[in-house]
């Protein structure tokens, strides 16, 4: 779970319903006050939401950057059905291409999810590679999560069996959320609770189960012809996927490649002015072109 500094988005953003040929998403829209080198499209992680990115919009749009991020379906601030079939993977990804189809205007977008987002990003790339100029993944690795991940997946699912959201998220107080990098929640932040009880439960455990199996995609990515760049990205340390998987993936994929120093599984709150640096150097070095 990332922790986002705050729930207040910077002067730049603007919170919005994006409408798209599959419904209508909550988005945080942040743009520079001229014209834009390029638009890039944000997908949080398990748990997680658009404000997960709130302290890099700044600095990509001072970079130049419009950057538009995105709750997905059934999280947090878009809602979505109760069936867990809706959350299937493909699903998910035809979600994305709705979106970036929608915020493009005709251009390709660049494409950055964390953790479970960068699998949705690549589901969605693998699905149709033509909306995206460049794919980032953040602290999301090849395939299924680690084993002491899907463990506390696993737990974290037979609470919301058994017990109501606000009843899980004071068990995920005292046992840590899913996809974290170790610290326990500190402090009644209202915010995240607020965030986490909007949440849909489907959305959770059919996520959670995608996490705990993903199959390694890694050669189909590398094999798109023509190629799409990819950036991976990550802290110091990670506990969802260790660093030197990442690291190989990177290679396989002939991959940029990033570590963020002094961070964890969350570059993105951990250390936002130094992951937004990096992420809008890649963007620079693939400048966004029309469609054909």
């Amino acid at each position: 779970m990332s922790r986002p500094p705050t729930f207040v988005p910077p002067p730049c953003a603007r919170p919005r319903p994006l409408r798209t040929a599959r419904g209508a998403f909550a988005v945080l829209d942040a743009a520079p006050s001229g014209a834009a080198r390029g638009t890039a499209l944000l997908l949080p992680g398990y748990t997680g939401s658009k404000e997960d990115f709130i302290a890099m919009l700044e600095p990509l749009v001072g970079a130049g950057y419009r950057v538009v991020a995105v709750d997905g379906r059934g999280q947090y601030e878009t809602s979505g059905p109760s069936d867990q079939e809706a959350y299937a993977r493909r699903e998910l990804a035809l979600d994305v291409l709705a979106q970036a189809e929608a915020v493009g205007g005709g251009e390709r977008v660049h494409l950055l999810g964390h953790s479970l987002g960068g699998q949705i990003a690549r589901a969605a790339a693998l699905e149709d590679p033509a909306p995206f100029r460049t794919l980032t993944l953040v602290s999301s690795g090849p395939a299924e999560v680690a084993p002491e991940q899907r463990e506390k997946i696993k737990l974290l699912g037979d609470a919301l069996r058994l017990m109501d959201m606000d009843q899980v998220w004071q068990a995920m107080r005292a046992l840590g959320p899913p996809e974290d990098a170790g610290d326990p929640l500190r402090g009644d932040r209202e915010d995240l609770r607020r965030r986490w009880l909007r949440h849909n439960p489907a959305q959770l455990l059919a996520t959670g189960r995608q996490l705990a199996t993903e199959p390694d995609r890694v050669a189909e990515l590398a094999a798109l012809d023509p190629p799409l760049p990819v950036h991976v990205v990550s802290g110091e340390r990670d506990d969802t996927w260790p660093v030197p998987l990442l690291d190989a993936m990177a290679e396989r994929l002939g991959a940029r490649r990033t570590r963020i120093g002094g961070a964890e599984h969350s570059p993105n709150t951990d250390r936002p002015v130094e992951t937004a640096a990096a992420v809008a150097a890649f963007w620079d070095a693939h400048p966004v072109q029309n469609r054909d």
